[in-house]
Parts: structure tokens; sequence; C-alpha cells
């Protein structure tokens, strides 16, 4: 009896280690939420996308923008995070690549035709799906800053007792069904701008954020590695 109590001891020890607690998991939870609510290029493109395209199209972008997630999830997990992040070359080609695109995208929006009146679903024209899914990917991944966050966000909330594979599989699926909130509801948020303004509304709508991506490629060129 004694000795199955002293097994069922050890079983229960080993089982506490071999996963994230639940305390280090509310606690990414929160500082991951707090971190992906704050306005970033992605969700901009998201309450973009939702306000010229409606719902249905702006997933499209929302799902490029999870796969680069998920990409940049595994670098940081497999190693080659670090190894990014200590080299400066590859850290300015990416950044330098992330700033012209953001340029890029702020001025089609900043110069955006908007029609004269909006039809009555609210959509302006059907958009080509690959193109909203690449778009958004490639801002996701071309951004340094994501790259260098995770590499020193993730393994604080680590348990290095226990098997990494599957730590970074549940802190990875709870960052990307958190990004996907967020990027909901900015898309939601565009759809009920739109049917709260008239066509203006698309115009003002497209300057906000074409002015804001353009602002976030200055501060991305700003950024240097401390």
């Amino acid at each position: 009896m004694l000795e199955k109590r002293r097994i069922g001891a050890v079983w229960f020890e080993s089982s506490r280690s071999s996963s994230i607690s639940f305390a280090t998991l509310l606690l990414f939870v929160l500082a991951s939420g707090v971190t992906i609510v704050t306005p970033g290029p992605t969700v901009l493109l998201a309450m973009s996308n939702g306000s010229r395209y409606g719902l249905r199209d702006a997933c499209w972008g929302m799902a490029g923008a999870v796969l680069a997630d998920v990409v940049l999830i595994a670098t940081v997990a497999s190693g080659l995070g670090v190894l990014l992040a200590a080299s400066e070359p590859a850290f300015q080609a990416i950044k330098w690549m992330g700033v012209a695109y953001l340029v890029y995208l702020g001025w089609r929006l900043l110069h955006a035709d908007a029609p004269a009146a909006l039809p009555e679903n609210g959509i302006v024209m059907r958009p080509d799906c690959r193109t909203l899914f690449m778009r958004c990917f490639l801002v996701a991944i071309t951004n340094p800053k994501a790259l260098l966050f995770m590499s020193a966000f993730l393994p604080q909330f680590l348990n290095t007792a226990a098997p990494l594979l599957p730590q970074y599989l549940v802190l990875g699926t709870i960052m990307v069904v958190l990004n996907t909130c967020a990027m909901l509801a900015y898309a939601l948020l565009g759809i009920r701008m739109m049917h709260a303004f008239d066509a203006g509304g698309l115009r003002w709508l497209n300057r906000l954020c074409g002015g804001a991506l353009i602002g976030l490629a200055a501060t991305l060129a700003l950024y240097r590695r401390s």
C-alpha cells in the first residue's frame, strides 16, 4: 500500500512538471492579449479589408496573417529564431523589406478610389482572395519585431523540465486564437463603420488605414534591436 502511494506521488509530481501550469497559461493569455489587441499592420489590414470587401473575403487576409504566425512560432521553436535575431544582415534585410511593403500598401490605400455610392451589401468590389492572403502574410512575415518579440517572449513561459514541443504547440495555438479574434473584431469594426457612413466614409477609412500603415513603416524603419 505504501509502495502504491509512493508511485502515485511520483507520477503526480512528474505530471505537474510535464506541462505548463494553469497560472502560467493565464498570465500568457493576459500578456499576449494586451500585445495583440494593440493596433498593428495585420489588424489594420483586417479592418480595411472588412470595410471594403466584407467579412468573408477579409478572412482570407486573416488566414495569411495566421499562417505567418505559425511560421514565426515554428522558427522560434526550432531555434532558428535566435540565430536570425542575432544576425544583423538578416535583421536589416527583413526590416527593410517590411518597411517597403508597408509603405507600398499605405500608398495604395491613400490613393484608393471610393465609389460615388456604396452598393446595398456594402461591398465595393470582389477581390482576389489569393492577393488578400499573400498581402497579409507578407506584412506579418516581414516584421522583424514580431520575430524578436516571440524569441524573447515565448521562452519565458516554458517549463524547461518538460518537453518543449508540446508547450510551443499550446502557446502557439493560444496566440493564433487571440490574433484571429483580434482581427475578426477589427474587421467587424470596419464593416460597422461603413454601414454607419456613406461612400465618403470609405475614402476616409482608406486614408486613415493608409496613413497608419505608413506611420508603422516609419517606426519600423527607426526600430533598433536592444
